[in-house]
């Protein structure tokens, strides 16, 4: 199912306070979320693990004039430039951030804390090197808007098709949380990004809604294990073209300013 990844709120905050468009507290606040803190550990010219506003600096410092993000999954290192240790880990994450200007990588780890009915989150953010080469399979804006709209109209057909179009409280609740997603797109994805990128996003996960749809809203006219398997089996060309489309749109920052500096 497709998620908001922090790795694409660490990329978006991190573009727009590295433009200057915002505050580090602004950015680190956008970044942690509802999360108790986040962490980066492995940095260059650090020795431990550093809070995310001093590695946000350090980055800066480093040269880094962007963040890209990476969300692969088997058989599809979507974002990524290897090297295979870095492709690993980000892999098990399933999202990762690759750095513009320095060959640096960083990857989540999540953490639960505190007692139950208390429990919080932290992420320490491993940084790794990467290797300097153009991203697997990321498409431009353009291609991410154009797929997106045929998945859209492949999501609903087979949503149809399986007699999950869009009844019962699984269904509801998947798209009251699809708006209130929408509602906040343009804060997801930081100053500075352009006007299609958000449209693509929002494209993306209302496609990632209706794929929730698909997965959760019980057995709908899947009966079998046959037909289940073919539910998911029509399905994954979507998912995988809305991953595209949300990494088209994180990285759409980065894009930009390098065709203006050309």
């Amino acid at each position: 199912m497709l998620s908001e990844p922090r790795s694409g709120q660490l990329a978006a905050w991190g573009n727009a306070l590295l433009a200057g468009l915002v505050s580090p507290d602004d950015a680190v606040l956008a970044v942690v979320g509802d999360d108790a803190v986040h962490r980066v550990e492995g940095l260059p010219g650090e020795s431990g693990t550093v809070g995310l506003t001093l590695a946000l600096g350090r980055l800066r410092r480093l040269e880094v004039t962007g963040l890209r993000v990476a969300l692969p999954a088997p058989g599809h290192p979507l974002g990524l430039s290897g090297p295979p240790e870095f492709n690993a880990r980000a892999l098990e994450a399933e999202e990762a951030v690759v750095c513009h200007g320095a060959a640096l990588g960083l990857v989540p780890e999540v953490y639960e804390a505190g007692p139950a009915g208390d429990v919080h989150v932290e992420v320490v953010w491993h940084c790794l090197a990467v290797r300097e080469a153009p991203p697997a399979d990321v498409p431009s804006l353009g291609e991410a808007e154009r797929e997106l709209a045929e998945a859209l109209r492949d999501a609903t057909e087979v949503l149809s098709r399986l007699d999950v179009a869009g009844s019962g409280p699984v269904a509801a609740a998947a798209i009251d949380a699809y708006r209130a997603r929408s509602e906040r797109g343009r804060e997801v994805l930081a100053p500075g990004y352009p006007a299609r990128a958000v449209r693509v996003l929002e494209l993306a996960q209302r496609v990632g809604m209706l794929i929730s749809v698909a997965y959760e809203s019980g057995h709908g006219g899947a009966v079998s294990a046959s037909e289940m398997a073919a539910r998911a089996e029509a399905l994954r060309p979507v998912e995988r073209t809305a991953r595209r489309a949300q990494v088209a749109a994180y990285n759409a920052f980065v894009e930009e300013r390098e065709r203006g500096s050309r």
